[in-house]
C-alpha cells in the first residue's frame, strides 16, 4: 500500500537541522514519532523495523514521523552517545505537535527505544519501545516513573537485553506492559508483521489502562 510521505527538516534546541519523513493522512488526530537504532551500527530512519511501524501507523490513518539522529546521513551534528539524541527526539515531537493538535506517542527500536524512554513532552500520551537495550544501557529512564503508559516489546533470544534483565530494569516502573516474542532475537528478522501488529494494538489501547508493575504476555 502506497503512502504519501514528505521530507521535512527538524530543528534541535542546540541548533542542528535533522532530516525526517512525515506522513500526515487527512483527518489524522493522533501522531507517532519513531526513533531509529544505533547509528554507529548502521541504524537510520530506513531501518526495516522503523519502516514497518512507520507504514503500519500511516496505513491506520495516523500521522507518523521518522527522522535521522544527529550525524546520520544528511542530519547535521555528531553522534551524542544517546544523550544529545534526546534533543533530536524532542525536536521531532515539537514538529509533530505543530501538525497534530492531539495526542502524541513516542516510539523507538533498540538504541532509539532507549532514547525515547528518556524523553518527555506535554503532548505525549505514551511510549512504544521495541527491544530497548536496558541491560547494556543501564540507568534510570525518565519514562519509568511517569504515569503515562509504556508498551515494551522484547525478543525471547535478545542478544543485548533478554526478557529477564529487561524486566528487572523496569521493576519499579509504573504503567508498563512487556510483551515477549519467544522465538525472536534482537533483530526480529522474521517478525516485521508481528511488530507492526503489536504497535497498532498498543496505539489502540485505552489511555486510562494501567498496571502497577511490568507484566509479561507472550506473543506467538
Amino acid at each position: 500500500m502506497g503512502i504519501e510521505t514528505h521530507q521535512v527538516g527538524l530543528h534541535t534546541a542546540d541548533g542542528f537541522r535533522l532530516e525526517a519523513d512525515l506522513c500526515s493522512p487527512h483527518g489524522a488526530t493522533v501522531g507517532v514519532v519513531i526513533c531509529h537504532p544505533h547509528p554507529q551500527f548502521g541504524g537510520d530512519r530506513y531501518n526495516a523495523i522503523v519502516d514497518a511501524v512507520f507504514r503500519a501507523v500511516a496505513g491506520a490513518g495516523m500521522a507518523v514521523l521518522r527522522f535521522d539522529f544527529r550525524g546520520v546521513n544528511d542530519s547535521e551534528g555528531a553522534h551524542g552517545g544517546g544523550v544529545a539524541e534526546r534533543l533530536d527526539a524532542a525536536a521531532a515531537l515539537d514538529t509533530m505537535s505543530s501538525v497534530i493538535d492531539g495526542p502524541l506517542w513516542l516510539a523507538g527500536y533498540s538504541f532509539g527505544a532507549a532514547v525515547a524512554l528518556d524523553v518527555v513532552h506535554p503532548q505525549l500520551v505514551g511510549w512504544l519501545a521495541v527491544a530497548p537495550p536496558l541491560a547494556v544501557m543501564p540507568g534510570a529512564r525518565a519514562a519509568g516513573p511517569d504515569p503515562r503508559p509504556k508498551y515494551v516489546l522484547v525478543a525471547g533470544h535478545d542478544q543485548f537485553s533478554p526478557p529477564d534483565p529487561t524486566s528487572e530494569a523496569m521493576a519499579d516502573w509504573v504503567e508498563t506492559e512487556m510483551t515477549v516474542i519467544p522465538r525472536a532475537d534482537h533483530f526480529f528478522a522474521a517478525d516485521l508483521a508481528t511488530i507492526a501488529s503489536w504497535s497498532l494494538d498498543a496505539l489502540a489501547r485505552p489511555l486510562d489502562a494501567s498496571a502497577d508493575a511490568p507484566g509479561v504476555s507472550p506473543e506467538a
